[in-house]
């Protein structure tokens, strides 16, 4: 039997009995946590805040034959102005069901927390459009989980690429020349092509001017998907390209 501190939000919750919540944890240190809050529905209940989505704080867990109970939360930030923005607040739930579809349990994610952290910070508090923030964050998730799309070679014939054209997109694995393009290959604009290459060398700040055109998101969001191959929770609801 152990009680110990960890920072993590909160991914996904599951009501039970009358007021308590089972929530999923993402934790940088320790993945993906299971965790009871017992009575935190009830309105006068010091955990009321954080068994909410998106609650980023600092978890007190007592743990007992495997099973963690969380006995105190210390908030860090909430993303409350999420909640005034549909749009925004679809987008963030989708980073959420990302996350919550690949973080294991006991694996460290650091990055992956921090990528997520920033993204969500930005969709909150900065007037940035939203399918750059989404275009950028599925490329690096891509890149944290393995599967990062090839973009400077025709992944059938190899040839380098050189960006000042229309070439296409094969959902397999990366960009591919005209002369190797194949049926369900999509067409991808040279501006979208300079948008992805620069996504991998920039932090988010630097994508603040870019057009909503300019970002693929529907793109890398399918791509994203057939990688994983899974549909997640909640991309119905994000406009497509």
């Amino acid at each position: 039997m152990t009680e110990t501190e960890n920072t993590a939000i909160v991914l996904h919750y599951t009501n039970y009995k009358d007021s308590d919540r089972m929530i999923t944890l993402f934790s940088p240190q320790k993945g993906r946590l299971e965790a009871n809050c017992r009575g935190c529905r009830k309105p006068k209940s010091p955990l009321l805040n954080a068994a909410e989505l998106f609650a980023l704080g600092d978890f007190m867990l007592y743990e007992k034959s495997g099973r963690y109970t969380v006995t105190s939360v210390s908030l860090i930030e909430t993303f409350y102005p999420l909640r005034m923005d549909f749009d925004r607040l679809t987008c963030a739930t989708y980073l959420l069901s990302l996350c919550d579809a690949v973080v294991q349990p006991g694996e460290p994610a650091r990055d992956l927390f921090m990528l997520l952290l920033h993204t969500l910070s930005r969709l909150t508090y900065s007037d940035q459009e939203w399918r750059p923030l989404l275009s950028g964050f599925l490329l690096h998730f891509a890149a944290l989980n393995g599967f990062r799309p090839r973009l400077l070679h025709c992944i059938r014939c190899g040839d380098r690429l050189t960006g000042d054209t229309n070439a296409f997109f094969d959902l397999r694995g990366g960009m591919c020349c005209p002369a190797c393009r194949m049926n369900g290959d999509q067409a991808v604009s040279a501006a979208q092509q300079k948008f992805m290459r620069m996504a991998y060398e920039t932090g988010a700040s630097k994508w603040v001017n870019t057009p909503d055109c300019h970002a693929p998101f529907g793109l890398l969001r399918r791509y994203v998907e057939t990688q994983m191959g899974q549909r997640i929770h909640g991309s119905r609801m994000l406009p497509d390209d």
